[in-house]
């Protein structure tokens, strides 16, 4: 047999480092080495108190290395750091050798939201710095991300109520079976040790919403009717999301991305699953930002175009965009209806969408009555002409009518039982025939304005470039970068985690189309 020299790997090797040599071998953690170093951490000073004595403290340059390396491995809990920081040789030289407990890591990420926010306007004016950033196009989107919260914790005030009597309830019965085992044989001892395990468990659930409903009100939602929605006794700030892979407890990562390189310019949460209010938000945030940091005096009158998906259209949004002249391509639910390009989809493929079950079936509905906006007169299927009732002005270029039909009429009418509520006694309604609604709007509409911009050459060319430009973002931060749930709960907390994970995703943009390293 061949004599090969034994290996033992069970041994220890004395080594000389070079904290710097090794992080120099790593282009991204060099990347954060230099960008950081170049900051004005002063922000961050603020919250020591031990200038005058203390226990000295870990700069805030060697946290904020550790955590954004760690963020683009994938390594997203303040436990995993604090392993890494004794067992990864690129995050320990980061460290200088150092091993911040996790809980001092935790706080840390936590409790500097204006920080991070420095930080993220610092890394963006590098991208600008080195031409990274095209002025082009802004494409705003939104990442559904799962957070530190069950949903089965969620429900309205009533519902978290009944949830409370039901866990009480069965309490109670736990109580009474572990009474009828007293004095029983000792075979017993395990099902009595289970019930106490489990009224423990219930007993707890059953505080934790009491003590919810004691100190929460109402939570409102952000639509026109302000009606309550689902509340969490966990992390009250998030919300219930909707979406292809079901229903999830958590926050909305918003993001704009500029086209050129894929840079983020602005990123914000929000714990509301609609998007359609967080449009003008980001909007004004990015006007400001861009001018306080000297980029743009005014972003919008440069020419940038934006560009968001249907979740971020509302009538609201639309007006806001044509009264400050924003080039801007938002499409309502149904354009692609109206694209000749999408003709047969629906009987190729299906519909997606679910199917709305109408509350009288059997009754016309207002398209099948003729209305002429321009003569305001209303024709129903039976040729009768309806009687004009309501003329509203709702806003600018934007008309309610509403159209009853005559009550003799309606009453002898052959076609009354696919039409009225109650045929066999329609002057039930206090005397009054069918009744139907329309809604029209002019060329002066803002919502026209913008289904005759995304429905031009130029408004399909410049969303059909709103995916390729931040479906990839997403898909780097939830996906390469591991960001599939938030580790921390609450809307300021979770909006520090996603600026750092959109910083992370903006250095390796400098990384690999800059000249840092």
């Amino acid at each position: 047999m061949p004599n090969f020299k034994p290996d033992n790997y069970n041994q220890d090797f004395l080594i000389a480092l070079n904290f710097l040599e090794q992080i120099e071998a790593d282009p991204f953690a060099m990347a954060i080495h230099l960008l950081v170093d170049r900051m004005d951490m002063s922000r961050y000073f603020q919250s020591y108190k031990n200038d005058n004595g203390g226990r000295p403290a870990y700069s805030p340059a060697l946290l904020l290395k550790i955590i954004l390396y760690s963020y683009t491995k994938g390594i997203r809990t303040s436990r995993d750091i604090e392993w890494h920081c004794k067992h990864n040789i690129i995050i320990r030289s980061l460290a200088c050798d150092r091993a911040p407990h996790y809980t001092t890591i935790a706080h840390f990420i936590s409790s500097h939201p204006e920080g991070v926010k420095d930080v993220f306007e610092h890394i963006l004016l590098c991208c600008e710095e080195e031409g990274l950033l095209g002025h082009e196009l802004i494409a705003i989107d939104g990442c559904k991300i799962s957070s530190n919260a069950a949903k089965e914790h969620s429900g309205t005030l009533k519902e978290l109520e009944a949830k409370r009597e039901k866990i009480a309830a069965y309490i109670d019965r736990c109580i009474t079976e572990h009474q009828s085992l007293d004095g029983r044989r000792v075979c017993e001892k395990e099902r009595k040790n289970e019930l106490e395990k489990r009224m423990d468990r219930l007993l707890k659930h059953h505080d934790k919403i009491d003590h919810f409903l004691k100190n929460n009100g109402p939570r409102k939602g952000k639509g026109q009717r302000n009606q309550e929605v689902k509340s969490n006794i966990t992390d009250n700030e998030s919300c219930k999301l909707y979406g292809p892979k079901g229903t999830q407890q958590g926050y909305n990562g918003v993001a704009a991305v500029d086209q050129q390189n894929q840079v983020i310019v602005d990123a914000e949460s929000f714990g509301e699953g609609n998007e359609n209010h967080t449009l003008q938000p980001v909007l004004e945030t990015l006007r400001e930002r861009y001018h306080r940091l000297g980029i743009s005096e005014n972003l919008y009158e440069d020419g940038t175009v934006i560009t968001a998906d249907t979740g971020f259209y509302s009538e609201a949004n639309n007006a806001y965009l044509k009264r400050n002249k924003i080039d801007a391509y938002t499409p309502d639910p149904e354009f692609r209806q109206r694209d000749e390009r999408f003709d047969g989809q629906h009987a190729k493929y299906g519909s997606k969408n679910r199917v709305k079950v109408k509350k009288h079936p059997t009754r016309y509905p207002a398209s099948a009555f003729k209305f002429d906006a321009k003569q305001k007169t209303c024709v129903c299927p039976a040729g009768k002409e309806l009687l004009l009732y309501r003329e509203l002005h709702m806003e600018v270029g934007k008309y309610r009518f509403g159209f009853e039909g005559r009550l003799t009429d309606c009453r002898h009418c052959a076609l009354k039982n696919n039409c009225l509520r109650n045929p066999a006694s329609p002057n039930t309604r206090k005397g009054k025939g069918r009744q139907v609604t329309f809604i029209h709007r002019t060329a002066a509409c803002p919502t026209e304005w913008m289904k005759a911009r995304v429905d031009s050459k130029e408004g399909k060319r410049r969303y059909g470039q709103r995916m390729a430009t931040v479906e990839p973002v997403f898909g780097n931060i939830t996906v390469r970068k591991g960001l599939d749930y938030f580790t921390l709960r609450g809307k300021t907390k979770v909006d520090i985690q996603w600026k750092l994970y959109c910083t992370v995703h903006n250095v390796e943009k400098l990384v690999r189309y800059g000249n840092i390293v």
